[in-house]
């Protein structure tokens, strides 16, 4: 190594240290306007080379009005799972290991960490052990390889090759989809040539859950995929997927799980029995870098028909290297790509089944404790039954006095948390995933809420 890079990266070390060590003294969002962030990070281009040093100082300095604290325990505005030490210390080798896992020849070590997690994966979340696993970007593109996986696999019992042949002229697909499932589901579909107005939409009860009962009515005789769902963004809710599975098979469909976060429910003792009947189903989606809490960003797509998993994705060429071994272009719709799963390893490694366990539980504790905290103000209302780690907050009986609420606990800094629209009524909608949330952040929380609510 270089005197230069060692001093670079020993700069660096001290400026990421620094922002750790104040991050939960910080406002948790930061209300910077989009001019004031691009005056701070633009400029003309740089005619000429730049002391890297000196870069990194200046990204530092520049940035700083707009980060947002997502990973300091009091952040509740969208599903963000924080950073295990070990992840974000894997994170950094990662970058500077610079692998790509596309081909076994390219990284054996990345080859090799996918294949280990993909083994404590199916064992932690309770997944048949030979399902296979590729490593995405998030759950957008985690459900866009399941569905892909499913259209594949349901045309082909039909006889038709749509990798091939593509979608004209193809036996038409039912999808049916639940009622309250995410958006990403509809994009999903959309990428994949299967058309968001075209689904079958499935009605869900008060919490959003799917009505099993009413999915037969909704399936034909030809080829079916069914999306599940574990974890409603809003309530955290699950959809009963035993049920689902059961109706489905009956008719020789394919059953996706959209687990971005309620499939880690699988690994808490305490919570594992609303994820009963999941590993029925034929492919799954999740996050690590939400309840696994390892850097951004990391998908995770699960499938029960290896074969079908790689038929629907396999990339060849006669340039690219065959060892016979693990390729991850097998697996995911992306050739090159970060070695994330390094991130993900260390994780799993530092916290065992044990670790990932507490993660889920205590983040379920506290939610529950916050809508108790909120609960027992007559002016608000807790909309939803706490099975997760989703509360779902109503003020009064008015939209926008409790969008003023949210608006005035962002100002105020001290926490973070959005609004939703359900049911045509808008709620706070509050999101605990982090491992550094604790009692004090939860109280803090909820004071300013009700700080709001009463000014």
């Amino acid at each position: 190594m270089t005197t230069d890079l060692r001093r670079l990266l020993t700069r660096t070390t001290e400026l990421a240290l620094a922002y750790l060590e104040t991050a939960g003294d910080r406002p948790v969002a930061r209300g910077a306007s989009m001019e004031r962030m691009v005056s701070a990070l633009g400029g003309p281009l740089p005619a000429g080379p730049s002391d890297p040093v000196k870069v990194v100082e200046s990204l530092a300095l520049g940035a700083e009005p707009g980060l947002v604290v997502t990973n300091a325990g009091r952040y509740f505005g969208f599903v963000e799972g924080g950073v295990v030490p070990a992840a974000l210390a894997a994170d950094w080798l990662t970058s500077t290991w610079d692998q790509n896992p596309g081909f076994f020849a390219l990284s054996p070590a990345a080859a090799a960490a996918e294949e280990v997690c993909r083994g404590w994966l199916c064992e932690l979340l309770g997944l048949p052990a030979d399902s296979s696993a590729g490593f995405t970007t998030g759950a957008q593109m985690a459900n866009l390889a399941g569905l892909a996986v499913g259209r594949h696999h349901v045309l082909r019992e039909a006889g038709w090759d749509v990798d091939a042949d593509g979608l004209f002229g193809a036996p038409e697909i039912t999808v049916a989809v639940g009622e309250e499932r995410h958006a990403t589901v509809d994009r999903a579909l959309r990428f994949l040539g299967l058309g968001e107005r075209r689904v079958t939409v499935v009605p869900a009860d008060d919490q959003g859950r799917m009505r099993a009962s009413a999915l037969a009515g909704a399936l034909g005789d030809g080829p079916a995929i069914v999306c599940a769902q574990v974890g409603n963004v809003n309530t955290g809710a699950f959809d009963p997927v035993g049920e689902i599975c059961q109706v489905a098979h009956e008719r020789g469909a394919w059953v996706h799980v959209d687990g971005a976060f309620g499939l880690w429910a699988a690994a808490a003792p305490s919570l594992a029995h609303l994820t009963g009947g999941v590993a029925l189903a034929d492919s799954w989606a999740t996050d690590a870098h939400k309840w696994l809490n390892v850097p951004y960003d990391c998908g995770v797509v699960v499938c029960a028909h290896a074969d079908s998993h790689r038929a629907a994705m396999t990339l060849s060429a006669a340039y690219l290297a065959r060892t016979g071994s693990r390729d991850g272009a097998d697996w995911t719709p992306e050739s090159s790509r970060r070695a994330r799963v390094f991130p993900v390893w260390a994780a799993l490694r530092s916290l065992g089944r044990a670790g990932v366990a507490d993660l889920v539980e205590r983040s379920c504790a506290q939610a529950r404790r916050f809508a108790e905290i909120l609960a027992a103000d007559e002016d608000i209302a807790v909309l939803n039954d706490v099975v997760l780690n989703q509360v779902l907050v109503r003020v009064g009986d008015d939209d926008e006095r409790t969008r003023a609420v949210a608006a005035a606990v962002q100002a105020e800094g001290a926490t973070w948390l959005g609004t939703t629209v359900r049911h045509g009524e808008v709620a706070l909608r509050i999101s605990v995933s982090d491992h550094a949330t604790d009692d004090e952040d939860v109280t803090v929380a909820a004071a300013a809420v009700l700080r709001a609510v009463h000014r």
